[in-house]
């Protein structure tokens, strides 16, 4: 028995009696049947000597990944994914005070419901939105897969749980609002540079971190002799290469050895700059809520509206997943008109239902289309006359050795006379039938 284990080895032990040996034991016993999956002896021991806790809960596991992640930043992690698992960490502690009024809980005691709960918490009392709630619970799982992997729980909470991302339409500028903007002169210094800055993000796509940590040594000259934009995104630490047009590099130059500590331009913070861009909005008449995030999506739209295919895009945007930069990009009507006028170019020559054009190419391809009855027919060929493959080869030789001015006359007739031609096919159609 532990108790009698304990006595021997502790004489702290020798001063309770076999009664109370027995309930210490029962207790820690208890206490971890109740958080753990196993029981052993060892783990009994080590509650009662206090080398280890008692159980493993959500909250400390949470903070202490989020301590883990805190050492990384700057490292493989950014403040910006430390700041969103501390955010779920603080809505998962109010959610249990308010569902359960409890100050944390075993990982052992998170099922399907208690994260359904959560969901309904986070889009009722807390109004987040779809999407905010489904990071608030990528978050969340991240944490569960955690303790699965270590063995601290058994069993998959999230295993029929689907967390559901909505597609949202991402808002972008057209080519005329940033032409706009650009023409736009500001009296006030602060609104004039927050506009050169947004621009110059509308002809690069870099991200509001990305364009703040721009520095000289990112302008190098490329391959074909012109300046390049080459970083890694602040983001994802992927590699970014992008041509600097010459709108982006005039407003390089405008700021170029003015800003301390190396900086090409001058960031103010985001908050800050939304907030600015919101007044050169309604300054330019622009009906749109704009952040500087959507100078990244404006790029998107407009280069692929330019005939810039998806996959170069996806490389200037840094994004490691076509299926990304789908999102961000918009599919303009001025792209989709563009499109469908190159391939209405290519068929133009397909005048179905009309008369074909008497080219020597279009005519032949038209004529190798017809059904042999309709070929007999053109020729003026009795329709009692039998079907035969080597028919039809004598007719397309006939045809083929035609002079252009005698296809044309031909078909002129058989198609002005179309009653005759169907009812002389419709007649053989019957007739087949028949005989069949």
């Amino acid at each position: 028995m532990i108790h009698t284990w304990a006595r021997q080895r502790y004489p702290v032990f020798m001063k309770l009696g076999d009664g109370q040996h027995r309930m210490v034991t029962i207790n820690h016993h208890n206490e971890i049947e109740k958080y753990d999956t196993v029981v052993t002896a060892e783990k009994v021991r080590n509650a009662f000597l206090g080398v280890e806790s008692r159980h493993r809960t959500l909250l400390d596991l949470f903070n202490k990944h989020n301590e883990d992640v805190k050492k990384l930043v700057g490292v493989s992690k950014t403040a910006a994914t430390l700041q969103k698992y501390q955010v779920t960490c603080k809505r998962l502690e109010t959610f249990l005070k308010h569902q359960y009024n409890l100050s944390d809980i075993s990982l052992k005691e998170i099922n399907h419901m208690f994260i359904t709960d959560f969901e309904t918490y986070l889009r009722t009392i807390c109004n987040c939105s779809a999407n905010t709630t489904a990071k608030f619970m990528q978050f969340f799982k991240r944490i569960i897969i955690i303790a699965r992997n270590n063995g601290w729980i058994q069993t998959a909470p999230f295993a029929n749980y689907k967390i559901r991302i909505a597609k949202v339409d991402r808002g972008y500028l057209t080519e005329q609002e940033i032409e706009r903007i650009m023409q736009k002169e500001f009296s006030a210094k602060r609104l004039e540079q927050v506009c050169d800055i947004f621009v110059f993000s509308c002809f690069s796509g870099l991200a509001y971190i990305d364009v703040k940590n721009l520095r000289e040594e990112h302008i190098r000259t490329s391959f074909d002799g012109n300046l390049w934009i080459m970083t890694k995104r602040h983001k994802t630490n992927v590699q970014a290469n992008i041509p600097l047009l010459d709108v982006a590099k005039s407003i390089i130059e405008k700021y170029r050895g003015k800003l301390p500590k190396g900086q090409l331009l001058p960031v103010l913070s985001n908050q800050k700059m939304n907030s600015y861009l919101k007044e050169i909005g309604d300054a330019c008449g622009i009906d749109k809520r704009l952040t500087f995030h959507l100078s990244r999506h404006s790029f998107a739209t407009l280069t692929l509206s330019k005939g810039v295919s998806i996959e170069s895009v996806s490389k200037m945007l840094g994004h490691t997943n076509i299926k990304t930069t789908q999102i961000y990009a918009k599919i303009t009507d001025n792209k989709i008109g563009h499109d469908m006028a190159a391939f209405a170019d290519k068929v133009k020559d397909l005048n179905f239902g009309k008369q074909p054009q008497q080219t020597e190419s279009g005519i032949d391809g038209r004529f190798d289309i017809l059904s042999l009855p309709e070929k007999m027919a053109l020729f003026s060929l009795p329709p009692t006359l039998p079907y035969d493959a080597e028919r039809e080869k004598r007719l397309s030789v006939i045809w083929h050795n035609l002079s252009n001015d005698e296809k044309a006359t031909l078909w002129k007739n058989a198609f002005e006379n179309k009653k005759t031609l169907v009812s002389q096919t419709s007649s053989v159609k019957r007739k087949s039938v028949i005989n069949q």
